[in-house]
């Protein structure tokens, strides 16, 4: 049995899940600790929602274990699930019930007890910013309004640990700006895990950033590393009199360049290195006319081809 920290509200080691003969899922290791927001980030396909149906325990595992507030979900699973909010990708709404009913009904499912059951979804839906709409249908509702309500159902049982898987898919920008504020706003009493495809979604809410592809976990730090990841692999370098691109390729810690157009050069960094001094140096001694050389900022895709690409032989 694995051992874990008291502060961490969920702790998995070694998660796997296959179908079959694919693996959706490989050897995931994951922590969060309470107060966190952890943004679980990759392309669609990569397991996300896979490893958030293990997490939350409607996807048994291949292989692993995982605890939630130090509770094996797999021994113990009805007082791990307590611990547990889940909004998945589509929310499990009853589009015929009003908001008020429909929170009821979530609130008894989750074994809130009668005396507290009032308070509670009132609770939800002032926290969620839906008190104005508590009488109307479900399914009358906007879609972003219904997500809050997606939301709702999760945590008005006050869980420890809250788990959403795109919550933010198909809005409106108005409609992701509140969805943002609300899940800041949570992380700052519950562990969130933010499972998206989107790069500026987990800047704009989360703490720390976990990347999968195919199944695996190939980055994890904090919102910080994940953005000096992204500026400190790559340079764009400006040249008048630019030289034959092969004379940039030869420059001692220079992996790649991929030329913009008008002297406009994308130089990416061999690991380990930071070839800009030697580029300065170049330039001087070549007079191509130096006038610019920036840290680039990468796109999402940049990521993960950095992260996921296999190296190239010696």
């Amino acid at each position: 049995m694995m051992t874990t920290d008291p502060a961490l509200t969920i702790c998995a080691r070694g998660l796997s899940r296959r179908f079959g003969t694919h693996v959706a899922v490989k050897a995931l290791d994951l922590d969060v600790r309470r107060g966190e927001v952890l943004g679980l980030l990759g392309p669609n396909g990569a397991g996300k929602t896979t490893t958030m149906q293990m997490l939350t325990g409607n996807l048994a595992p291949s292989a692993g274990e995982i605890r939630i507030c130090d509770i094996d979900l797999l021994e113990k699973p009805v007082l791990a699930k307590a611990r547990i909010g889940y909004l998945p990708e589509t929310p499990p709404l009853y589009r015929e019930l009003n908001v008020r009913e429909y929170l009821d009904l979530a609130a008894k499912l989750h074994r809130v007890p009668k005396p507290r059951r009032a308070a509670a979804v009132d609770t939800a839906m002032t926290r969620c910013g839906l008190s104005d709409v508590s009488r109307k249908l479900i399914g009358t509702l906007s879609k972003g309004y219904q997500q809050r309500v997606g939301i709702a159902q999760a945590i008005v049982h006050e869980p420890d640990v809250i788990i959403l898987d795109e919550p933010t898919v198909g809005l409106d920008p108005n409609q992701i700006l509140d969805i943002r504020a609300l899940i800041r706003e949570l992380g700052g009493k519950h562990s969130v895990i933010l499972s998206t495809h989107i790069l500026p979604e987990v800047e704009a809410v989360c703490d720390r950033v976990q990347i999968m592809h195919h199944g695996v976990v190939v980055f994890t730090d904090t919102i910080a590393g994940l953005r000096d990841f992204q500026r400190g692999r790559t340079v764009t370098i400006s040249l008048h009199r630019p030289p034959d691109i092969n004379t940039l390729r030869s420059i001692s810690g220079v992996a790649g360049v991929e030329a913009a157009g008008d002297g406009r050069f994308r130089i990416q960094f061999a690991p380990g290195s930071d070839p800009s001094e030697a580029l300065v140096s170049a330039a001087g001694a070549g007079d191509w006319g130096l006038y610019q050389l920036t840290p680039a900022q990468s796109s999402l895709e940049d990521v993960f081809v950095q992260l996921t690409r296999p190296a190239e032989p010696s």
